[in-house]
């Protein structure tokens, strides 16, 4: 049988397989064949920068030989063994965990993704606090599966309601975010405001389990809270007696500056979720890992959760090999080091583009957000408009982006820019070169309203002298 073509690869996944979360007509997958460090090949031998890191997941960059190596060596050791064994892997890697994550996070369980992973801390959290509601925040997205979606506050919940929502016991709050303040409040005169809400809903509800958050928000805009939020949340579930759970799946492995971002604000939270970077996305790896004082709960009482492929070797031995290249390669360091230049690159990228409304983040992790206007605040485009179809303002920049060869993560009405942590100075100043030759399109349709006038003309005034 010959070898399928390029069209063949892409004709027979459209025509059997689903794409996530779009319409099904629409969808035309690039058929990819090699990736090696920020470049990504696809079928026709065109390179691209992966200016994203694939799903925010590749912090390694592609083809990291430990990690192959480590792949290849455990699958001739020992390719699979039921989750009541010990294996070395195993072993290995929770010694390294307790070296890497938050000092106090002692106990972990092993799961194939972030999902999984938050699936499992609601759970724990259920099961150890004898209480059964969930509290989540609406800009947020904790995964697909029955209990991460409804935990989920962004528009991929809205298809499991009710079913979703609160018959999952689960409640949504405030999120933090201080551009676009959720209770129409200003930093720093707001003393968090939006931490005392849900400190009022916990009060108010009757059984709280626990509160998960996103340290820094992922898809949805990788929103970094001010420094005083997570010490007082944390404050506020210590007096409550409600669990935190840190979901770090996208935050965590150095994406932030630090090995995970609730390291920024020296909160540990008595639960953490995560996936993606652990790995470095070589092979599926979620981890749940939980405090002493819960572990001790379960010496005596039933922990009620598993399944085949917990702590599966194949997936754990990857996760040490990673671990070790983020260390060896000075990876965390390295997303801090290289900081202070992409915020200037995109700060320059807002000076310069009056549809450019905020750019925020920490490391290599990085949100340029889209405004009709920078006084309304206005997005070009909505949850809304998302799901049901309509033209996204973003998408249309992302896809010139990546007819020149730089693929960067949309959504709604803002970019993730989260490369690889290896990325070089060279490929950063053309992933964000690209984007700025690009917003021109975003700039033609922003709102021109009279009164609206003197923000543009001064933000156009910046352009002219840089």
């Amino acid at each position: 049988m010959p070898p399928l073509t390029s069209a063949e690869v892409v004709d027979i996944t459209r025509r059997t397989n689903y794409g996530t979360w779009r319409f099904q007509r629409s969808w035309n997958p690039m058929h990819i064949v090699d990736a090696k460090d920020c470049t990504i090949t696809d079928g026709n031998g065109k390179e691209y920068l992966d200016f994203s890191s694939q799903l925010m997941c590749s912090n390694l960059g592609h083809k990291n030989p430990a990690v192959i190596a480590s792949i290849a060596a455990q699958a001739e050791q020992l390719a699979y063994a039921m989750p009541g064994y010990a294996t070395t892997a195993r072993a290995e890697l929770s010694q390294l965990l307790l070296e890497v994550l938050p000092a106090g996070l002692s106990h972990f369980f092993f799961t194939t993704s972030g999902t999984d992973a938050n699936e499992a801390a609601f759970k724990i959290a259920r099961m150890y606090t004898g209480k059964s509601k969930i509290l989540s925040r609406y800009k947020s997205y904790h995964g697909s599966t029955s209990g991460s979606i409804a935990a989920t506050g962004d528009p991929r919940r809205w298809a499991m309601e009710p079913v979703g929502g609160k018959q999952q016991g689960t409640i949504f709050g405030p999120e933090v975010n201080c551009y676009r303040c959720p209770i129409r409040h200003t930093y720093p005169g707001c003393n968090i405001a939006c931490a005392d809400y849900l400190e009022h809903m916990i009060r108010n509800e009757s059984d709280v389990a626990a509160i998960i958050v996103e340290p820094i928000v992922g898809t949805n805009g990788v929103i970094v809270p001010p420094d005083e939020y997570m010490p007082k949340l944390r404050r506020i579930c210590d007096e409550t007696g409600v669990l935190l759970i840190a979901d770090e799946v996208m935050s965590g492995w150095g994406r932030s500056g630090k090995w995970f971002a609730m390291e920024h604000w020296g909160v540990t939270p008595d639960i953490l979720t995560t996936a993606k970077g652990i790995t470095g996305a070589y092979v599926p790896l979620g981890l749940c890992a939980t405090n002493e004082k819960i572990a001790a709960y379960f010496q005596d009482h039933y922990f009620s959760h598993g399944h085949t492929y917990e702590a599966h070797p194949m997936t754990l031995a990857p996760a040490v090999a990673a671990i070790h290249e983020m260390q060896r390669l000075g990876l965390i360091e390295r997303a801090a080091e290289l900081a202070p230049y992409v915020e200037a690159k995109l700060q320059a990228l807002k000076a310069k583009h009056p549809a450019v409304g905020d750019v925020r983040g920490k490391g290599l992790f990085w949100a340029v957000e889209l405004v009709k206007n920078r006084l309304t605040k206005e997005p070009f485009n909505t949850y809304t408009d998302k799901v049901s179809g309509t033209p996204l303002m973003v998408d249309q920049i992302a896809a010139k982006c990546m007819a020149e060869g730089v693929i960067l993560q949309a959504w709604v009405s803002h970019f993730v820019i989260a490369p690889p942590l290896i990325v070089t100075l060279a490929e950063i100043d053309r992933g964000i070169d690209t984007l700025d030759r690009h917003l021109a399109l975003a700039d033609a349709f922003l709102d021109t309203r009279p009164e609206l006038l003197p923000e543009l003309v001064s933000a156009s005034s910046v352009t002219s002298d840089s």
